[in-house]
């Protein structure tokens, strides 16, 4: 196996005009707070993870936030948090991550992609001018990764997602595995086809001149979920839980170059040993070359401010921060924190973030929506949602 010695992208100077530079970490408030999902029977193991958001052109003002509910499949929420649309995954299904595909096939209708990691598939929804969903999925829909059925029972399954163009980044349950997957227009449905795949580093050279496996249960990998691509730049960031924030390089349908590393986790180096009692590692001390994101790295938002300007926003899971980087060089700019306020509680162990800058009632400058892991009030069961916060919070530094 192949050892990578690893370097962090150059970064440039900061940017203007959007959060500042580093500094001591920001406490925001969400504004809305979607209702809670309830991972029990009474409340259909429902789940949130991942978020989207479907921005109506023809009246800004039904826009749609879509989330996944793992087994509680796939809700649908107003500008305001309300529910106005469920959908439940097929037998065996689990929605994991939501990501959007717009001015597709020959009627350039918008869709909703989703991995199914249940099943191992790609599940396709058309948004109707409405904004309600449908399931336009072609019934002979490939696996995406598994030979067979047997090997779809493993749940070695379609996990990540971040889609481009016609295209969607999927990354495989518990590997390193990447592909890229080209969506296929039918007479009634949608397809698609791999068109490409990329196996990220297991292990890793140290600074030291040791080696360093990621600590993880007998037989996985270290796993990518979060996943964001830049069109503009082509580029792919994807989150590899255990190790560091990557930067790849798109061709089209291809993955092209050499990996670079943003930014590592603050264990990366870090010897460890999995506990079966407690299935947790039990972890030494980092590597000199250790970051500040706390393990898991999760979900990965881009907000542009122009054709290549913006900001890249990614979820620090182990301590529920938020870091910004400009989109551009990649240098850390801010970081912040949302915490209880007087509508909503605050956002833990968050997964999946996106954002828009489009301007949306109640939020001139855009809305980033994030996954709260402990939603609270909780009743004493176990809660998640989704947390809705006005860009213009992070931007100003919570002023």
């Amino acid at each position: 196996m192949a050892l990578v010695v690893l370097s962090t992208a150059v970064a440039g100077p900061a940017r203007a005009g959007g959060p500042s530079g580093e500094g001591p970490l920001v406490e925001i408030t969400a504004a809305v707070e979607t209702p809670s999902l309830f991972d029990d029977e009474a409340g259909g193991d429902a789940d949130a993870d991942d978020p989207a958001i479907w921005v109506n052109r023809a009246d800004e003002s039904r826009s749609r936030v879509i989330g996944t509910a793992k087994n509680g499949g796939l809700r649908v929420y107003d500008l305001a948090g309300r529910e106005v649309q469920a959908i439940l995954p097929p037998e065996g299904g689990r929605f994991n991550n939501v990501d959007l595909v717009t001015g597709f096939g020959a009627k350039r209708h918008d869709y909703a992609v989703v991995t199914d990691r249940g099943l191992d598939k790609l599940r396709i929804f058309r948004i109707e001018a409405s904004g309600r969903l449908t399931d336009v999925t072609s019934a002979d829909a490939p696996l995406l990764f598994s030979r067979d059925q047997a090997e779809v029972e493993t749940q070695a399954t379609g996990y990540g997602l971040a889609t481009y163009g016609r295209y969607a980044v999927v990354s495989r349950r518990h590997s390193t595995t990447l592909g890229i997957f080209r969506l296929e227009e039918r007479k009634n449905s949608v397809s698609y086809r791999v068109t490409d795949k990329l196996d990220l580093p297991k292990q890793f050279r140290l600074s030291t001149g040791a080696t360093w496996t990621p600590c993880a249960e007998p037989g996985e990998e270290p796993q990518i979920e979060g996943m964001v691509v830049d069109g503009e730049s082509g580029v792919l960031y994807a989150a590899q839980e255990d190790v560091a924030l990557w930067k790849i390089r798109l061709d089209r349908d291809r993955f092209i170059g050499v990996p670079r590393i943003v930014e590592r986790v603050a264990e990366f180096g870090a010897p460890g040993t999995f506990d079966p009692a407690t299935e947790e590692c039990v972890l030494g001390e980092p590597a000199p070359e250790a970051g500040r994101i706390r393990a898991d790295v999760e979900g990965a938002t881009i907000y542009p401010t122009g054709k290549r300007d913006g900001y890249l926003i990614v979820s620090s899971q182990g301590d529920s921060k938020f870091y910004v980087y400009d989109r551009r060089t990649n240098r850390p700019l801010s970081s912040f924190q949302v915490v209880d306020g007087a509508r909503t509680d605050g956002v833990q162990h968050s997964d999946g973030a996106a954002v828009t800058s489009v301007a949306l009632p109640g939020y001139p400058q855009g809305l980033l929506v994030l996954h709260d892991g402990e939603n609270k009030p909780d009743d004493g069961r176990v809660s998640s949602n989704f947390k809705y916060v006005d860009w213009r919070s992070v931007n100003t530094g919570g002023r």
